[in-house]
């Protein structure tokens, strides 16, 4: 696979956030439980011995939980993080795709509970789990 080769199911992620912006591009993949996020690392997602960040692999976590979390419940909610554990299991380099694949644990009325697997080139290199306070999407103002 070369840096440019991006997998078959991927389209370039329209959720845009001041805090990815500098990663971009971002790509995801719908399934019917799931919002799967990836990219191709590059030289701004390293740290200063040129691995990937664990910021970067921590938020995309997080962003790929919720997401899927949201997707699982039919949009009408909204999602705020309360607890993230990330478990850091292997490293990963520029040039490889990087994919967080979420499962939903749990949705209920006020509370979400969700696990990732985080990937770089098919190898495991993190895991995390996340809990979301569920928030209903506020109305049009009038």
């Amino acid at each position: 696979m070369t840096s440019t080769d991006i997998p078959e199911g991927f389209e370039r992620h329209t959720r845009k956030s001041p805090l990815t912006d500098p990663w971009e591009p971002l790509y995801s993949k719908r399934t019917d439980e799931a919002v799967i996020i990836g990219l191709r690392l590059a030289k701004p997602h390293t740290n200063g011995r040129g691995l990937i960040h664990g910021g970067l692999i921590a938020a995309l976590a997080d962003n790929a939980m919720g997401h899927s979390c949201a997707h699982r419940m039919g949009g009408v909610s909204s999602l705020v993080t309360i607890g993230l554990a990330v478990d850091f299991v292997g490293t990963a380099e520029v040039g490889q795709w990087l994919v967080v694949e979420s499962d939903v644990v749990k949705t209920g009325r006020t509370i979400c509970f969700a696990q990732s697997l985080i990937k770089a080139d098919g190898v495991v290199i993190a895991r995390a789990n996340a809990t979301f306070r569920v928030v209903p999407k506020k109305g049009p103002v009038s």
